[in-house]
């Protein structure tokens, strides 16, 4: 793939790369670092892609495992606090989060914060991104009945929190 060509995937790749991001970083920051990471190792190793019809889905790939990267490193990182940390409100800590969510999906993405990493990340590639199962199982390395599996167990817990939320409203 020439460098012009990459340059264009990367434009026309960013929202879909932010929102796969978005599945597995809480953090707006690890999110936009987690992308330009994953944008640059992908730059570095452009001679290694064999087929360019199959780009965004090795750059998505690198991106998640740029992501799982970040949060290994995150987990490593033991967190002091003191009484002012303590005190930070609810709000100031949403504002902190990885989606920015309209009133409109405000119950969609109560309930998406349910699923698991694993459940979240195939309704974002498969929803969000219009991956087909079969390329879910090649980007996330596992067969395409966990994908599957996956899918449906992320449609029915949704399904179940957001009739559990109507019902209270």
């Amino acid at each position: 793939m020439h460098k012009e060509n990459f340059a264009k995937l990367v434009i026309d790749s960013t929202d879909s790369l932010y929102r796969v991001s978005k599945s597995i970083l809480r953090n707006d920051s690890d999110c936009e670092d987690a992308v330009s990471e994953a944008i640059t190792i992908a730059f570095q190793k452009l001679d290694s892609l064999k087929k360019d019809e199959y780009a965004k889905t090795w750059l998505t790939r690198i991106l998640i495992n740029e992501c799982f990267h970040i949060r290994k490193q995150q987990s490593r990182i033991t967190l002091i606090s003191d009484d002012s940390e303590s005190n930070l409100n609810s709000r100031e800590y949403s504002e902190n989060k990885c989606y920015t969510v309209s009133d409109d999906y405000f119950d969609l993405y109560q309930a998406m914060q349910h699923l698991t990493e694993d459940q979240r990340l195939a309704i974002t590639l498969y929803y969000y991104e219009g991956y087909s199962v079969k390329e879910i199982a090649k980007i996330t390395g596992v067969t395409q009945g966990t994908v599957k599996s996956r899918l449906g167990r992320a449609r029915n817990q949704l399904k179940q929190f957001l009739k559990e939320e109507e019902y209270y409203v």
